[in-house]
């Protein structure tokens, strides 16, 4: 029997925010700097793979005196 492909889940520039607990513009500045990938999808849509979404680093603040 062949092996069973799961289809991946694309999030949108405000579901991806929305699920990171950031602003879609920070979503805009990680794609510009490569450190999200995303997909186009169609003339405007920008989707985002639920995976890379999970992979993406993320910065832990540093304690202040």
């Amino acid at each position: 029997m062949a092996e069973r492909r799961t289809i991946p889940v694309y999030l949108s520039l405000d579901e991806a925010a929305e699920a990171m607990s950031v602003s879609t513009k920070t979503i805009r500045r990680w794609i510009a700097a490569g450190t999200l990938p995303a997909y186009r999808c169609g003339k405007r849509a920008i989707r985002i793979k639920l995976d890379d979404l999970e992979a993406a680093p993320r910065k832990i603040p540093a304690a202040r005196s």
